[in-house]
């Protein structure tokens, strides 16, 4: 591996453990200013303070929320964006480069690619161009590759999920981002089928039960997992800071559910 490429990832991934705690935070260009990222700064300190490894932002927002002081954190630069109010939300388009990236100080950088949908071409081929760029600049690669579109039946099918996970593989990604395909053994066929690529799993709409989010975090490390990639369910909770720190147990200390919350009554 590229030196370069190789001091960045362990920016993202935790270098003892080969696992990852990400919170995205680009939620605003597909849905607008949500709870919990209003103040993006406030937002950032929160989870750094509790110990997730990296942040993702769009380019505007990395300016925005860096702080200057506390806990370092790393910083992933997404590419990809779509809003909510399209009449395709579903299509994304590239809105940066991995060189706008490297000037921002941009450990990684990711696309959003959905399988399935009309736009699926271009979407893909947009992979590809920024996988190249990606390899040339030793800039890690996060992709997030989800089925969307009028013939998928469900986009949690372990077979749909694994399809999704190998074109991450295929088309040049270093970490991948797919849903959660409900118990351990399916997901470990997804996981499998990267061919050792490392698998974060989405976090999705917010849950109701934390209890219930923890587990599947649990399960899906269970299955060989790399860790998550959750914004909603990790910004929005009323105490984000004292989450990441829970997570980080899971991930990072292997911790089993009950042993991770031990200490924060009021998590879940």
């Amino acid at each position: 591996m590229n030196t370069g490429k190789a001091i960045r990832l362990e920016r993202i991934m935790n270098r003892n453990t080969g696992r990852t705690v990400i919170v995205p935070m680009d939620h605003g260009v597909t849905v607008g200013p949500i709870a919990g990222i209003h103040a993006i700064r406030s937002a950032v300190t929160k989870i750094a303070e509790g110990g997730a490894d990296a942040g993702l932002v769009h380019k505007g927002i990395a300016r925005l929320g860096h702080r200057g002081t506390g806990r370092d954190l790393g910083l992933i630069v997404h590419l990809s964006a779509g809003t909510g109010l399209s009449p395709n939300p579903n299509a994304k388009v590239l809105v940066g480069t991995v060189e706008e990236a490297l000037k921002l100080g941009a450990d990684g950088v990711s696309v959003h690619v959905n399988i399935g949908d009309e736009t699926e071409p271009s979407m893909l081929a947009d992979f590809g161009r920024i996988a190249a760029s990606a390899a040339d600049w030793g800039m890690p690669l996060l992709a997030m590759v989800y089925a969307r579109g009028p013939q998928i039946a469900s986009e949690y099918d372990p077979e749909v999920v694994a399809h999704c996970a190998r074109v991450g593989a295929e088309l040049g990604a270093d970490i991948i981002k797919v849903h959660y395909t409900g118990d351990p053994e399916s997901f470990g066929h997804v996981v499998q089928a990267t061919g050792g690529v490392p698998v974060v799993v989405a976090g999705g709409e917010r849950v109701d039960s934390v209890r219930d989010f923890l587990v599947m975090v649990r399960n899906a490390l269970d299955a060989g997992g790399a860790g998550l990639s959750v914004g909603r369910n990790v910004f929005q909770h009323p105490d984000p800071r004292s989450l990441c720190k829970v997570l980080r147990r899971l991930v990072h200390d292997d911790m089993d559910v009950d042993q991770a919350v031990e200490g924060f009554p009021g998590i879940i």
